[in-house]
This record gives C-alpha cells, structure tokens and sequence, in this order.
C-alpha cells in the first residue's frame, strides 16, 4: 500500500481501521454459525457466486470435515478472475470457477446455466444451500430468450457508466436474467437455504446479487423506467440501449416471481455480514485510539463528489471545534462518467473530490477503499482499492492537476502521480465502500 508523504501516523491508522471493517466480514469471521446440518437421508447441494464465494466455500468446506460429513456435500461457487491465486487455502472438494467482473463473459454464462443444472437435480431429502454475496450480478449471467451476451454487456456497461445506482442496475438486471429475480428459487422445491454478505445499502436480499433466491417486488415497468431515466446519460456516452432488451421488458413472460408464489415458503434467507457491522469494527478501533466516533452509516448512496463535499463540511466543521473525530461511513455512491476514457473508481473520485472540498486543511486525512479490495477498472486483482489523502494531496502545484483530473473521471492517474493509491488485492469479502476521514486538531 502507497500513500503520499508524511502523516505515517494517520495513514496506518486509517489502514487499521480498513482491516479491521474488512476482517469483520470475511467469512472466516461470519459464516460458519450459520452454516447448517446436512439433512438425514440427504445431502448438500451447494451453489454460490460473489467475490466472498470462494473463500465462503473454503470456510463451509472445512466446517463440514470437521463434522465428518465432507461425502455429503457437493457443487462449486463462481468468483471472479484472479480469486483462486489469491487465495491462501482452495477447496478440495468444492470447485471454484471463475469468470469476468463487473461485467459478464462466456464464463459467467456458463456458471449460470450449470448453478440451474445443480439446484434442479436436488432431490426433495436434500438441502440446496446457496452461498452468495456482491458481484453475484455479473458471474452468474443467463440472459433471458432473445437476450445474446453480447447485448447483456453492452447493457450492464452503459448503466455503470450512466451513474445508475445499485437498485436501478439489479432491477434492470433482474428482468432480463433467467436465474436472478427470484427464478433459481423456482429450479426446485427442495428446501433452499442463503447465507448472504451484504454488500447493499439497507441488505436488501432482493439487491444483493440481483436475488436469486428471493422474490421480486419489482415489476417490468420499474425496469423499463430506470432505461428511461438514465437512456438520456447513455446516449451521451454514445451508449445505447439494445433493442431487443426493450422488447423483452415488454413481454409479460419475462415477470419475476413475487412475494406470494409459495415457492418461497421453503425458501429460508440469512445475512451473516453487513456494512453495518464492518463500521461497528472500525469505529471499535478509532474509539480506542482516542476518537470521536462520528458513524454515518452503511447506507448512504448518491453522486461521489457530492458526497465527497458534504463530508469534507462536516470534516471542516469539526476540526474547527477543536474535536478529534473520526467520520466512518459507508453504502455505494455513484459515478455519473464524464470522460470514458478515465480510469478509476467510485472509492478513487470520493477520495479526489474530497481532497479538493478540503483545499489543504491541515490535520485532517482520510481514506476510501471498497472492501472487496478493488475499485473500479477492469475488475484486475491489481486494480487499487481506493487512495488516501491529506493536506497535501490536492493544493499547491497539484491543484490544477487534481481539479483536471476529478473533471475526467481520472482519479487512478492522478493518484498514481502524487501518490496516494491503496492496492490491496482481493480481501475474499464485500460489504461495499468503506471511508474513513480523520481529524486531528
């Protein structure tokens, strides 16, 4: 991990507090209480998808040697490209494949089509158990009839470049997918259980992942709508909505599964990591260090540098005061992109955008990271996680620059000059953005 000069004090421990929200959620930590006993006279089926996936696999995997069971169970997760090199222990009997983030390749499809293929060859005696958490929308991909993959693409990444937020892109995604929104529910009647780590504002199980395994409140003409709201952005991009997928979210076939269809009655649903708790560690570990603890929350949503500017007034405000405060916040802010040929993240633009709303303020110092450990980009495991900054980050000689480069979504080129960039490589969890801003009178 790089950071800009000085302020060694302040940025280990923003680093601290980082893993300390990170640890609290992986799945070492959460899973294994919820994990559930293989049925009499059945198995396991194990299905699973998100960037925590592999390593929830390694952690059932172990759980259910330990219980002397191991025969018993059996399926594999989809994670992202790069995971199983990164992690420290792989599945022995579990398999791991991996496929393309934040948008889908031939490998998610095929993820997809196989998770259909195992949950509907549970038997009644057995147990579907789905491990699920962030990133799940893009590994498993099986567009829906008259959808091609290429089309699917070209959707996803004309909604993460028009600055739609979470809710928007999954109830798009939701209507024009033939396993999200409730339908690999509908692959068997076999009692079905999900253990889930949030990575959404509010742990939606209807969000994370685009839900699979839950029903739909959301409707076609909601789909229909956000297309309409955010077509205008597309095509300023240049980005255009397939025609096909219009005429798919015209079909009345193409509705999810809801509420009140009795499928979901044996379908049981458990979070077991959330944002909110991952700030309930951090805040544990600034509390201890002599702060103010000031929690926003892992809810907030809205444009990056918006929020960026109305934290940087509060940082303002307290520094002051003559307090000693850390601000921890979390959710999933959005950028709205300006310039397609910039490079970075929302994490990466809150954190410029910040810098530059505090004009050089001494003492005070900050950082934004997602917790998956990589933000924005390609999906690379060599992607940055997000950046520190402090006084220095944007005044003097690079204010321009800063100013230049938060006007063209180029964060990762900004930072990777002053210096700044957090690279951390999977953490093997998601509970989404993690900010952290210091203030030290």
């Amino acid at each position: 991990m790089t950071g800009s000069d000085g302020h060694t004090g302040a940025h280990s421990l923003l680093r601290a507090l980082y893993d300390a929200a990170v640890s609290a959620a992986h799945p070492d930590a959460c899973l294994t209480p919820h994990l559930p006993k293989v049925p009499a006279g059945g198995r396991i089926v194990i299905v699973g998808a998100g960037k925590a996936s592999a390593a929830m696999a390694v952690a059932a995997e172990r759980f259910y040697r330990a219980a002397g069971n191991l025969d018993r169970i059996s399926g594999f997760v989809t994670a992202p490209r790069g995971t199983l090199a990164a992690l420290p222990d792989a599945p022995r009997v579990l398999r791991v494949v991996e496929a393309r983030h934040p948008t889908p390749d031939e490998s998610s499809a095929k993820a997809a089509e196989e998770s259909l293929s195992l949950v509907r060859s549970a038997r009644e005696n057995d147990l579907v158990l789905v491990l699920f958490s962030g990133g799940a929308s893009a590994l498993w991909a099986a567009p829906a009839l008259g959808l091609s993959l290429a089309d699917k693409i070209a959707l996803t990444r004309g909604l993460l470049k028009s600055g739609a937020d979470i809710y928007e892109m999954n109830t798009v995604r939701r209507h024009v997918s033939r396993i999200k929104g409730g339908r690999l529910r509908m692959a068997t009647s076999a009692p079905m259980l999900t253990l889930a780590i949030s990575d959404v504002p509010r742990d939606d199980p209807a969000t994370i992942g685009s839900g699979p395994t839950v029903a739909d409140a959301t409707t076609l003409a909601d789909a229909r709508a956000v297309l309409e709201r955010r077509g205008k952005g597309m095509r300023a991009l240049g980005l255009e909505v397939p025609e096909v997928v219009n005429a798919i979210l015209a079909d009345p076939a193409n509705e999810t599964p809801k509420p009140d269809n009795p499928a979901f009655a044996s379908a049981e649903y458990r979070i077991v990591a959330t944002p909110a708790r991952a700030l309930e560690a951090a805040a544990e570990v600034a509390a201890k260090a002599g702060y103010e603890v000031v929690n926003l929350g892992g809810d907030l949503t809205g444009e990056a540098r918006e929020v960026a500017a109305a934290h940087a007034k509060l940082a303002r405000e307290a520094k002051a005061a003559g307090r000693k405060v850390a601000i921890l916040s979390g959710g999933e802010l959005e950028v709205t992109v300006r310039n397609a040929g910039g490079r970075g993240g929302r994490c990466q633009e809150y954190a410029l955008a910040l810098a530059l709303a505090l004009a050089g303020t001494p003492g005070i110092a900050a950082l934004a990271a997602d917790t998956d450990g990589i933000d924005g980009g390609e999906g690379r495991t060599t992607d940055p996680a997000g950046a520190l900054v402090d006084e220095g980050t944007a005044s003097g000689a690079r204010l321009a620059d800063a100013q230049k480069a938060l006007d063209n979504n180029d964060a990762t080129t900004f930072f990777e000059a002053a210096g700044g960039l957090l690279v951390r490589g999977p953490t093997h969890t998601n509970v989404n953005d993690f900010r952290a801003i210091l203030i030290d009178p």
